[in-house]
């Protein structure tokens, strides 16, 4: 099992460097994440069976000095290419085309690099949202691209709605079964093209990248925390970020990033239901 293992990573290497002698010469991907999208995939290969979910999402976490690096167009798309050459070679059907997003991990020392693989799946609770009714005709509720959260690190539910209601009541659209998560947790709401998270005046608390927040515009790769329970967004082909000016690394990016201020009534009306 071990030599079919290494093989796979062998050939991956190989297709990497290959791919990335043409766009970036001298540049090499660091081996840690060659071994564990390798080992993503032979974990999948290994257990196949007719019902087997091949992981397509794979999620990069990096320090933050090598942030700026790993977010090269060019390097993920080598990488997505890769992985999809040798999915194909080893008789692997990906359920949809594979994706690749990077986010910070201040754990991580440079050099570092963690991946997380998982799948798009469908949702994981019944998508009955609506847009709520004290919304006003100015309110721009276009939806996100694409858009997704990777929960426990596996599960990815697919953001297909305007209004999406995190908590352990069944009634929400996401629910997450955890004695830390309130009944009525948080909310996403699509803004201006954009998801913004929305604390419902939880117990917990919600936090993006490790900072407390009552509202907070979503980017992908942030990581929202329920009282210590983790969720990724993601979202594929996502439009440019126009609050940065600079590729510089970013401190505090919870704390100064924009948010999307709401009427107090609109607000109050949610937190009752």
């Amino acid at each position: 099992m071990k030599t079919q293992l290494r093989k796979l990573e062998a050939r991956i290497q190989e297709l990497i460097e290959i791919r990335m002698l043409n766009i970036l010469p001298g540049r090499k991907i660091e081996y840690a994440a060659i071994q564990q999208i390798a080992s993503a995939l032979y974990s999948t290969i290994s257990g196949k069976t007719e019902t087997e979910t091949v992981p397509n999402i794979f999620t990069l976490l990096v320090s933050p000095e090598d942030v700026n690096q790993w977010q090269d167009r060019r390097i993920l798309d080598a990488l997505r290419e890769t992985i999809q050459t040798v999915g194909g070679e080893t008789n692997l059907r990906f359920s949809a085309p594979a994706t690749l997003s990077v986010t910070v991990d201040k754990t991580l020392t440079p050099g570092k690099v963690r991946v997380i693989a998982s799948t798009k799946m469908e949702s994981l609770a019944p998508t009955n949202s609506m847009v709520p009714e004290s919304s006003s005709e100015t309110e721009d509720y276009s939806m996100p691209e694409n858009a997704f959260l990777i929960i426990d690190g596996r599960k990815v539910f697919p953001l297909t709605t305007p209004v999406v209601n995190i908590g352990r009541r069944l009634e929400n659209q996401l629910t997450i079964d955890d004695p830390r998560v309130s009944r009525n947790h948080a909310q996403l709401r699509a803004i201006k093209g954009r998801y913004v998270v929305f604390d419902l005046n939880s117990t917990g608390g919600t936090f993006v990248n490790g900072q407390r927040t009552s509202q907070s515009v979503l980017y992908p790769g942030d990581v929202i925390s329920l009282a210590g329970v983790a969720l990724i967004f993601g979202q594929d082909n996502p439009p440019p970020r126009t609050d940065l000016k600079d590729t510089s690394p970013l401190t505090n990016v919870a704390a100064e990033r924009p948010t999307a201020i709401l009427k107090e009534h609109s607000t109050a009306k949610l937190n009752k239901k």
